[in-house]
């Protein structure tokens, strides 16, 4: 069986522009795993749910910031409810798609630019922008979105001036993934993740996961590990672990409930699972939030 990889994605700029930005109002975000030559600034005004991007895997909520490099697969699925027609819910964003060489090798290869060089490169495994750098370029976002294109090179320019000096990117994904574009399109890693998604809550099982990807449970956990550099159940316990974060943060619940309704069936398990991934105990995280 030939290995199937995310779906290239091309990207169409205005015809007397190297660059595009738009803003997104839709029933849900893009629901399909896939890479593109071009970089990627990308601000989720609204909407929640669970990004992918590269082996990194996280639930997002509105005023998220990304920086995705050229190449670098992704995917983000909107929480079940956006799919259920409820016209209350939308998913907003500002999108921006730059060729890494827009500025040309030249000017990028200066003495002055090389921080900014470094940072295309670096972007290969992602970034998510925080603190007053985030709050800056969401300014330089809204005014890109509302003025004239005369001005939008240069506050591009300033923009990744200000990134490459930040100290306030937190990387993403520990590989910078290389897609190879000849395999074709698929839409198989998107279903692997958007079902992954919809029922972490729950025991899932190798060979439930293998059919919904129309593979034998062997052929899946070599695939996935092909594609992601990771076992099935890590990247899944990621998931929980991701969401049991959020429910600690965000309510008055135990942690007892907390585990059960991240999917985990053993608290050992959990509380291992937990420490390791987050450096503390699930008590310890907790009650950094309490009030």
């Amino acid at each position: 069986m030939p290995i199937l990889r995310p779906h290239l994605l091309k990207i169409q700029p205005s015809p007397l522009h190297s660059y595009s930005i738009r803003q997104d109002i839709l029933p849900h975000f893009y629901h399909r795993y896939h890479f593109h030559p071009e970089v990627e600034l990308l601000h989720i005004e609204r909407g929640t749910g669970t990004w992918f991007v590269g082996d990194h895997v996280q639930r997002f909520e509105g005023g998220e910031l990304l920086l995705i490099g050229a190449g670098l697969p992704h995917y983000l699925r909107s929480d079940e409810d956006y799919f259920k027609g409820d016209e209350r819910l939308e998913a907003r964003a500002q999108v921006v798609h730059f060729l890494p060489s827009l500025f040309g090798e030249s000017f990028l290869g200066l003495m002055e630019n090389r921080a900014i060089a470094q940072l295309l490169e670096a972007a290969r495994k992602g970034f998510a922008i925080h603190g007053e750098t985030r709050r800056i370029i969401l300014e330089q976002l809204r005014f890109m979105l509302g003025g004239g294109r005369m001005n939008h090179v240069l506050q591009l320019f300033q923009t990744l001036e200000l990134l490459s000096t930040s100290e306030e990117l937190v990387p993403l994904s520990r590989l910078a993934a290389e897609p190879d574009v000849k395999a074709g399109e698929s839409d198989r890693m998107s279903r692997i993740y958007g079902y992954a998604a919809r029922n972490f809550d729950r025991r899932i099982r190798i060979e439930e996961i293998a059919r919904e990807a129309h593979m034998s449970p062997h052929s899946f956990c070599r695939y996935f590990r092909h594609q992601t550099g990771r076992r099935f159940t890590h990247f899944l316990n990621d998931m929980r672990i991701d969401y049991a974060c959020k429910l600690l943060r965000e309510q008055d619940l135990s942690v007892e409930q907390v585990y059960l309704r991240a999917g985990f069936n053993n608290f050992t398990h959990f509380n291992n699972v937990f420490k390791r991934t987050t450096g503390r105990t699930p008590l310890q995280y907790a009650k950094q939030f309490a009030a």
